[in-house]
């Protein structure tokens, strides 16, 4: 374990406790990339999540971040109608206007403004350096990195610190761009006097969902089971599931990662423990083990599809959610840049 890794452990476990003790001192930030409607992977990987520290008290900025649509694709697709799926998924779940902001990034432009003094703060090589932009291009069969993927890491610190955030939900994987978040914060402070916190990466413990053929869920792979399906659909889909020619079911995760995969989506619908489960199925075969999932994951999300319909059927209510988060996110956004200029000496009469 790395040392920069265990200090990320430490930072986490701090703010968990202070959710615990004092979460109205607290404002998390986070968001979804408009590139599709969500799936269960997101439920349980981050939604779930989000869901806990709104009962907890923990103020919540949630972005949807259509600017990044277009870092790393040249087609950005139905952004308007992908906005509005996250809207329906994120609101079917239980987010809760009254306690949470909604808001687009296209539609705050204090919020994107802040990206260039904090540029000024980052050099090239570092940029470069950063992990998480190389993968996310080898990922996206990119070779020419563009200027705004390139300048990624800063455009999700100037997210981040515009409502000056202190808890950022995120996996190991997306450390980088905290800890990029935290020298833009440190620099900023350093040259121009003390104004924004050094948020914190709370640490994900959410099982990384598969998808039905075991490889990373993507929409692109067709491999999802999204939250907005029907219950036949859903069934339609974990029948094609991938799993192996061994009719007694087991939790092995190493050896059978494809029935492992489903065991979980299974426990974390059912709150059972996958072995467990394994052992009610015994020699049920992949058939068996497919008519649990499928019945835990309808069961679960229910309760979810039938708000999504009625909700799909008040837009105007949804659009109004949208429009009333930009404006609070505009007001924090635009006291946050008068700030900045301020400490700059960039304030005129």
């Amino acid at each position: 374990m790395t040392d920069s890794f265990s200090a990320a452990l430490e930072r986490s476990a701090a703010l968990e406790a202070r959710i615990a003790a004092a979460p109205d001192e607290l404002r998390m930030l986070t968001g979804d990339r408009p590139t599709g409607s969500l799936h269960v992977g997101h439920y349980f990987g981050s939604i779930r999540n989000r869901l806990r520290l709104q009962e907890a008290g923990v103020e919540i900025l949630q972005l949807i971040a259509d600017y990044q649509v277009i870092t790393d694709r040249e087609v950005a697709g139905d952004i308007r109608g992908n906005v509005r799926n996250l809207l329906l998924d994120n609101l079917a779940s239980g987010l809760d206007p009254a306690r949470c902001t909604i808001f687009t990034h296209s539609a705050v432009p204090a919020l994107n403004q802040l990206l260039l003094p904090f540029l000024s703060l980052v050099s090239v090589a570092e940029l470069q350096r950063n992990p998480t932009v190389k993968d996310e291009a080898a990922t996206a069969g990119i070779t020419s990195i563009s200027g705004l993927m390139l300048t990624y890491p800063v455009h999700q610190a100037a997210d981040i610190l515009f409502c000056k955030a202190t808890v950022v939900p995120v996996g190991k994987d997306q450390l980088p761009h905290i800890e990029q978040t935290r020298v833009v914060a440190r620099r900023f402070n350093e040259r121009y006097g003390a104004t924004f916190p050094e948020p914190g990466a709370l640490l994900s413990e959410a099982t990384n969902v598969l998808g039905t053929d075991g490889t990373k869920m993507s929409k692109s792979k067709g491999n999802v089971i999204e939250l907005r399906m029907s219950a036949d659909e859903t069934a339609k889909k974990l029948k094609g599931a991938k799993t192996d020619s061994d009719r007694h079911i087991t939790y092995d995760p190493e050896h059978r990662p494809e029935v492992a995969n489903l065991l979980t989506i299974a426990s974390m619908c059912e709150g059972t423990d996958p072995a467990t489960i394994a052992e009610e199925i015994g020699d049920g075969g992949g058939g068996g083990l497919k008519k649990r999932v499928t019945e835990a994951v309808n069961t679960y999300f229910a309760p979810l599809r039938a708000r999504r319909a009625e909700l799909a059927d008040d837009l105007g209510y949804v659009d109004g959610v949208l429009r009333q988060g930009n404006e609070r996110a505009n007001q924090i956004a635009d006291a946050t840049l008068a700030e900045v200029r301020e400490a700059m000496g960039m304030s005129y009469p």
